[in-house]
């Protein structure tokens, strides 16, 4: 694996593979790698002729200066990982790479990007990752661009903004990896101290309630949502929201029919956590459902031998998001 720090550099280095046809692919990250990051990489391994691995922690899309600055970084073992993962290059530009001083440009995206994550952690936070994202597609001009599922209302906001800025990749969703407590892994995980941990998996609880109000017939938004809220208050947490929406617009739903995601999030001992479900209605959907969130990926499914040997695990850093 090959690391590039330049757009100018990484245009270069792919010019080769795309001059001769080859399918590239681009795992957009902010380090920290650890299994989730790792089914991105192999769905693009198993894809793609080239897979292009972006390390960037974007200061424009925290809205929390702490949390950004507790936000893991360690290069060198990132890079470690993702060569054993099989990528072939790795983009780790710095700050000034994507953001020089003269940079006066935001992509912004209306509707999908407002409510829930938008409101509670302000426009400029999907303002970050709209312009961030579309500079990474146009530095690596990807054919395919792979994302984690966990992050459901930032995979609808770039699907929304490649649809409306006519950018030629697609936008794959990966499924989300989670703990054998269905905690759905994040980079954020390792700043949990042992009681937060332990009362972290609540917010995947109120997921499964919902389903479980669902699967016993319960039709009104309200009532799932109470469930799942009660399943969070039992671990002592609560919610900042815990929501039934349509999972491409993101706007509250009326009524239980068509498609419906379940989005939840909490703050657990200065750590906020996201997670989503698709709830499905019909009995035989639900049982193949239900053995998809019961056997999901797990941690340690996937990991290489490269991640074994580093513990992606850190000691609980100031402040906290």
């Amino acid at each position: 694996m090959s690391t590039v720090r330049t757009i100018a550099a990484l245009r270069e280095a792919l010019l080769p593979s795309r001059r001769a046809g080859r399918t590239i692919g681009l795992v957009p990250t902010m380090g920290s790698l650890h299994d989730g990051h790792l089914s991105l990489l192999a769905a693009a391994r198993a894809a793609c002729d080239i897979v292009v691995v972006s390390l960037f922690v974007n200061p424009r899309q925290f809205d929390d200066a702490a949390d950004l600055a507790a936000y893991p970084r360690d290069e060198a073992r990132d890079a470690q990982v993702a060569a054993d993962a099989g990528a072939d290059l790795l983009f780790a530009p710095a700050a000034g790479e994507l953001y020089p001083a003269a940079f006066a440009t935001t992509v912004s995206v209306r509707g999908v990007a407002e409510p829930l994550e938008g409101a509670h952690r302000g426009a400029a936070h999907f303002d970050g990752v709209a312009t961030v994202v579309t500079k990474l597609l146009n530095a690596a001009g990807p054919d395919v661009a792979y994302f984690g599922a966990k992050d459901a209302q930032q995979v609808a906001v770039v699907r929304r903004l490649v649809t409306d800025l006519a950018i030629p990749v697609r936008i794959e969703a990966v499924a989300t990896v989670r703990e054998s407590d269905g905690l759905a892994l994040s980079s954020r995980n390792a700043r949990l101290v042992p009681g937060d941990r332990q009362r972290a998996p609540a917010v995947h609880a109120a997921l499964t309630a919902a389903q479980a109000a669902v699967d016993a017939g319960e039709r009104e938004p309200a009532a799932v949502v109470a469930a799942g809220r009660a399943a969070m208050a039992g671990l002592d947490v609560e919610p900042e929201y815990l929501a039934l929406v349509d999972p491409t617009t993101f706007a509250p739903v009326a009524a239980l029919e068509g498609e419906i995601l379940a989005v939840v999030a909490a703050t657990v001992g200065g750590v906020r956590l996201i997670d989503n479900r698709t709830l499905k209605r019909e009995s035989m959907t639900h049982a193949a459902n239900d053995a998809q969130e019961q056997d999901p990926p797990r941690h340690g499914d996937r990991l290489r031998p490269a991640l074994r040997r580093f513990d992606h695990r850190r000691p609980r850093a100031p402040g906290g998001g």
